[in-house]
């Protein structure tokens, strides 16, 4: 009875932890599910009201605020069968999607685009709400997409999904590809940069991984991954990895699916502890933050963490290890916003990202019909280079 007396202290100090600093976690699917149960409604009898309990997924509003979520960062994702075909049209969909929500809901959600505005709207009493591409095959390989996205309100992009798009080498694609970035690739990351949108690297190869650390100007991000050393899958980060992160001022958001923490179908509290410690211990405590994969894990769970109301649970589990509650209060909100600002004042002292005009596919209309899925070595085009890609120096762009 006295272990489950100082048990329930433990966890009321780790919701009090909660309620004072926020949580801001930055993976969601929710926009994705609605979409598949729902057909992306909103409004009317048919679709899913958030205001109240909603048991078919992990999400709602009742279940954020009990969770003491004042930020969340959305995925607005579409899978891969979409790539080199309507893609970009889903991924805008699911953009209006997020905005419908955040409009029927507008006591709840603030839409927020920078990192002041996500300050201003969690203290305020709003769930700061920004948007994330889960997925470079989104861009079309894009440029233009990519810019057009961040006037949309886009703050991260994922370079590849389970796919590898013709830029970037993913983690988990099976088929082969150029290993890490190709020169178009790094025109990405440049881009991003200049936009101020955060580089993820959850989803890559580990050479992506690397190529993008010696590319970026900016922190990078892991939306929703763990540490491979503790379970070695293809989304995980590895040692040499995470002290490149280190170095680069950026951040590991912890991933919740047991498939990721354990590698099984199993996992608790304690796996999940274990890979915000080992993060923190090779990568930094500055180094580590939450992506839980909610809505996003096709109903399997980490016992103790099977919603958005249970972020506590982890804290109270650090406070039993010894934790330092401004150490949970960096994993839980501090830690992502220090890698946002980091992205806008880098933003700031880039060149203007509409400099670069370098494109995969020819601004011809013999270039834009042919299918992405098979490209047509007959078009020749005088600025190609070796590997067929019409990239424009980024020395010529000073």
């Amino acid at each position: 009875q006295a272990r489950g007396g100082r048990a329930g202290g433990v966890l009321a100090r780790a919701r009090a932890i909660a309620a004072e600093v926020g949580v801001l976690d930055a993976h969601n699917d929710l926009p994705w599910e609605v979409r598949v149960e729902y057909g992306g409604r909103v409004w009317g009898k048919s679709a899913p009201d958030l205001a109240t309990l909603q048991r078919q997924f992990d999400t709602d509003i009742p279940r954020l605020r009990e969770g003491s979520v004042s930020a969340q960062l959305w995925s607005v994702y579409c899978d891969c069968d979409h790539q080199n075909k309507d893609a970009v049209r889903v991924t805008m969909e699911q953009i209006d999607y997020v905005k419908k929500m955040v409009d029927r809901y507008h006591n709840t959600f603030k839409l927020c685009r920078t990192s002041a505005e996500i300050t201003s709207a969690a203290g305020a009493g709003y769930i700061a709400s920004l948007l994330g591409i889960e997925g470079g095959h989104q861009i079309d390989s894009s440029l233009g997409a990519l810019r057009s996205f961040y006037e949309l309100g886009v703050r991260y992009m994922t370079l590849t999904h389970n796919c590898n798009t013709p830029w970037a080498e993913s983690c988990c694609s099976g088929a082969p590809a150029a290993p890490g970035l190709t020169p178009f690739g790094r025109e990405v990351v440049w881009t991003m940069n200049s936009l101020g949108m955060l580089v993820d690297l959850s989803h890559v190869s580990p050479n992506t991984m690397h190529h993008v650390l010696d590319t970026t100007v900016a922190p990078v991000m892991f939306s929703h991954s763990n540490a491979y050393a503790l379970c070695s899958h293809p989304r995980n980060v590895p040692d040499d990895v995470l002290v490149r992160v280190r170095k680069n001022g950026g951040i590991v958001m912890v991933n919740f699916y047991p498939q990721f923490v354990t590698c099984g179908a199993n996992a608790t509290i304690a796996d999940v502890a274990d890979h915000v410690e080992y993060i923190a211990r090779v990568c930094g405590v500055e180094c580590v933050g939450l992506g839980a994969d909610f809505d996003g894990t096709g109903g399997v769970h980490t016992t103790g963490l099977e919603d958005v109301s249970m972020y506590p649970n982890l804290f109270a589990e650090l406070l039993a290890r010894g934790w330092a509650e401004e150490d949970i209060a960096k994993l839980a909100w501090h830690n992502f916003m220090r890698v946002l600002e980091g992205a806008e004042a880098a933003a700031r002292s880039t060149p203007s990202p509409f400099l670069s005009e370098s494109a995969l596919y020819p601004n011809s209309t013999a270039a834009q019909r042919v299918c992405r899925l098979q490209p047509d070595t007959d078009i020749d085009e005088e600025d190609d280079d070796e590997s067929g890609m019409f990239v424009r120096p980024r020395d010529a762009l000073a």
